[in-house]
């Protein structure tokens, strides 16, 4: 699930911009969705040539050697992964172009070898065509579904797209009349003084050039497959996608698992960060105090993301140290966002126990996790997603609560507020929206 990222000027003195510093704001917004890869492209402001600058690192750490090397550039993209050398896909000919990418088209070969056969289809057609629009609406037709992406050209054009059903997010603000800025969510917008104008939508191509944007949407259908897991974790609760607060929806998370999984205890504690609106709210709906729980050591990690076990519960160990005074000799209702493995939340169980809580009752924000994702969102095999084979009652005693409970499907769909057949629920049950759903 990367970020991407696109900077685009306009005007006289355009080349006076540095795109590099509003990449390095917005990707640092957009970190949460990948911490092991980053890299921007840009135009140089002289030679008109475009420069790639990846590195397996944070983008803190990415750009204090970045800075060292004296890098400017006023047209730029960029992306954050959560997966090594997963950076800028960059395509010679017959059209020179980088293209930043989200999800995962149709194509044959991983996620990678996926968005390089569309890069360097979009450039065959760029070439052929004659107008860059043309271009980019062929690949969507012709690119399945599951995908956003950010492409820019050696003519100084900014091709951003987004798949026909629009699965993965991608959003659109301006400051004034001078820069047009798009991203994978709203909250990079306002980190760099955007106006956040809306979503791309669905089927839809959006294309930059020195003179003006032209838009154009492929097709008619009316179905939708929004990833329902953006609204439960991937997305920051400060970011709206497809004009949907996700803070709003996190508490009616919250509600809605009140009225389902009903539950006593003394306080209510959510595992930060992603959960903490689900437990206000489960407070709220069911009158019972809500505290802090956990203290985090050093900077905001995302602990599912880490790719060994060993690194997922240091992560957990250092952003989940429980606050004694808290839960000591009380009953706990934990609200986490998620469930894949277990094993961190057995850890954190096992940590409140230590730190005095008498019992320990969880309730997850979103359903189980039964399947994989073909779009690109990081979901270990099947056989160690904890619930596609256990009950809640077996879960409960392996993490070793007094008690466990999901959110159910329906729920999840009631605190999103759309229709079912608008959400993608694929990794909660195991049926996934395809081309053939496209008109």
């Amino acid at each position: 699930m990367p970020g991407i990222m696109g900077f685009y000027p306009f005007g006289e003195g355009r080349e006076n911009w540095d795109a590099s510093r509003f990449l390095y704001y917005g990707l640092t917004a957009l970190q949460g969705r990948g911490e092991a890869c980053t890299s921007i492209a840009l135009i140089d402001n002289e030679s008109k040539q475009i420069s790639v600058h990846t590195k397996n690192s944070h983008v803190e750490e990415f750009y204090k050697l970045l800075s060292g090397n004296k890098v400017r550039g006023y047209i730029g993209v960029g992306q954050v992964s959560p997966s090594e050398d997963d950076g800028l896909v960059e395509v010679e000919s017959p059209t020179r172009l980088v293209l930043a990418g989200d999800g995962k088209p149709s194509y044959e070969g991983e996620r990678g070898e996926a968005f390089r056969r569309l890069a360097e289809r979009l450039s065959t057609l760029l070439a052929e065509k004659n107008d860059p629009l043309d271009a980019a609406a062929q690949v969507i037709s012709e690119a399945g579904v599951g995908f956003s992406f950010i492409a820019l050209t050696e003519n100084e054009e900014m091709i951003c797209c987004r798949d026909p059903l629009g699965v993965k997010p991608l959003e659109v603000g301006a400051v004034g009349f001078d820069l047009g800025i798009v991203s994978s969510e709203s909250a990079a917008l306002d980190v760099v003084g955007a106006t956040h104008s809306g979503p791309i939508q669905a089927g839809e191509c959006v294309v930059f050039d020195p003179l003006s944007i032209r838009r154009r949407k492929q097709g008619i259908s009316n179905r939708r497959a929004y990833c329902a897991f953006e609204y439960v974790y991937l997305a920051r609760a400060d970011s709206y996608i497809n004009d949907i607060p996700i803070y709003a929806v996190r508490e009616r998370i919250g509600e809605v698992l009140a009225e389902e999984k009903d539950v006593e205890g003394d306080v209510v504690i959510g595992v930060p960060e992603t959960a903490l609106p689900f437990a206000l709210s489960y407070s709220r709906k069911k009158s019972i105090p809500v505290k802090l729980g956990f203290m985090r050591t050093g900077r905001h990690v995302r602990s599912a993301l880490k790719p060994t076990q060993f690194e997922r519960l240091m992560g957990v160990q250092l952003k989940l140290n429980p606050i004694k005074a808290a839960i000591d000799s009380k009953d706990i209702v934990l609200i986490d966002d998620s469930v894949v493995r277990g094993n961190t939340l057995k850890n954190t169980v096992l940590n409140l126990r230590r730190r005095g809580a008498k019992r320990v009752h969880v309730r997850v924000g979103s359903p189980a996790i039964i399947s994989h994702c073909p779009f690109g969102t990081e979901v270990p095999p099947i056989d160690e997603l904890i619930g596609r084979a256990l009950s809640e009652d077996e879960i409960a005693e392996i993490i070793g609560a007094d008690s466990f409970s999901y959110l159910s499907i329906d729920g999840l769909v009631k605190a999103i507020g759309l229709p079912k057949h608008m959400l993608c629920l694929g990794c909660f049950t195991g049926e996934y929206p395809s081309k053939e759903e496209v008109r």
